[in-house]
């Protein structure tokens, strides 16, 4: 069986893990890279084990063989390269957020219609397998009716003030940083879970560091590396570090989300609890093999991720059986498989993988609770 080939652009934090969880699948390649420049392509690439380094990402989308571009660079960079790459006939799975505006993430999505071609955004999170469960349990009307969902999304790696990463730069990011960097995570999951509309939104922001110590050379993402004074300068901080927020599903009931990236201690942790009228779920990223049901009359359970317990739909997300232990990579390397199920068959009228649509919905809510925020008031999304 012939593999398809794949080139992967930005090298940072991601880009490497997109590459391992390619390579994990059996009919996919990854034949090449591309980065900010050509020496650090070839650094990457041979690092890497990978074939070929490319001297920049236009030669990247010359090369016939590509048949999808995997785009891992920061946030500005996501609309321009992936319409340069539909234009040029690959398919695409791009990082979140898709663009930086919404007018920007509307046309690739037309675009990507228009060529036919498949597209994703890695919103890996709903590739836990138990995060599947509590959607097909919702589906088949285990949970009931959606009463509230209480979430959170809380990191560490920017506590620091001397903590420094390109996403704290709207120019590369854009005017929202923890809502847009995993709030949207946190929010993908709350609609995908529920099947519900999130129609208002009320948000407050919190910039904890209101300056930070921007270090005078690079330094990889989640390093934690501390400099010396002499290696910073000073620079005001106009994103937030802490979010709020109350909001309003479409049936009427509410929810509340926090997200931090200031949280000592939380080094990756999403966490969801959702009430129904029947059962009420609970789960955690720290601890994804696990989730918890609640009832009201009758003993309360634990769901240990098992393809022998959870339901039929979820277990093409299981590679393991229970008691082995899955996590934050197999997430990726389930959404892919899904993704290149489709280069392969041809692109399904309903894709079970999240796509350039379903980065576009993340970006109205997004731009929502900025302006709540900005505004201190309900806006209806």
């Amino acid at each position: 069986m012939s593999k398809t080939q794949v080139a992967v652009v930005g090298l940072g934090f991601i880009g490497p893990a997109h590459i391992e969880a390619l390579r994990r699948l059996p009919d996919v390649e990854v034949v090449g890279i591309a980065d900010f420049s050509a020496e650090i392509a070839q650094a990457r690439a041979k690092s890497l084990g990978i074939p070929k380094a490319y001297d920049s990402f236009d030669d990247l989308l010359k090369d016939d063989s590509i048949e999808c571009v995997h785009i891992c660079t920061p946030n500005f960079l996501h609309y321009e390269q992936s319409k340069k790459a539909l234009l040029a006939g690959k398919n695409v799975v791009c990082e979140k957020p898709l663009a930086t505006n919404t007018e920007e993430a509307e046309e690739l999505v037309e675009l990507a219609d228009k060529l036919g071609l498949v597209n994703a955004v890695h919103f890996n999170l709903r590739y836990y397998p138990l995060i599947r469960q509590m959607k097909t349990m919702r589906e088949k009307g285990e949970l009931g009716e959606v009463y509230s969902v209480q979430g959170s999304y809380l990191q560490d790696w920017l506590f620091l003030p001397t903590d420094y990463n390109w996403r704290l730069e709207p120019s590369q990011s854009g005017d929202s940083r923890a809502v847009a960097d995993i709030g949207s995570h946190l929010f993908d999951l709350i609609e995908y879970i529920t099947g519900l509309h999130i129609t208002e939104v009320m948000a407050d922001f919190n910039t904890v560091h209101k300056t930070r110590m921007k270090p005078k050379k690079a330094i990889a993402t989640y390093s934690g590396k501390l400099l010396q004074a002499e290696d910073y300068e000073e620079v005001p901080i106009t994103t937030e570090d802490y979010a709020s927020i109350l909001y309003r599903f479409e049936n009427g009931n509410k929810g509340v989300a926090t997200v931090s990236q200031v949280a000592a201690g939380r080094k990756n942790r999403a966490t969801l609890e959702i009430s129904g009228s029947n059962q009420t779920y609970n789960w955690c990223s720290e601890a994804p093999n696990e989730m918890w049901i609640g009832r009201r009359d009758g003993y309360n359970q634990s769901l240990i991720r098992d393809p022998a317990l959870v339901h039929e739909e979820v277990r093409p997300l299981l590679t393991f059986p229970g008691g082995h232990n899955e996590g934050f990579p197999d997430t990726s390397k389930q959404l892919f498989k899904e993704v290149y199920a489709a280069i392969r068959n041809g692109r399904p009228e309903n894709p079970t993988y999240p796509t350039f649509a379903d980065g576009l919905r993340e970006l109205k809510l997004c731009d929502k609770i900025v302006q709540s925020s900005r505004e201190q008031r309900w806006v209806q999304v």
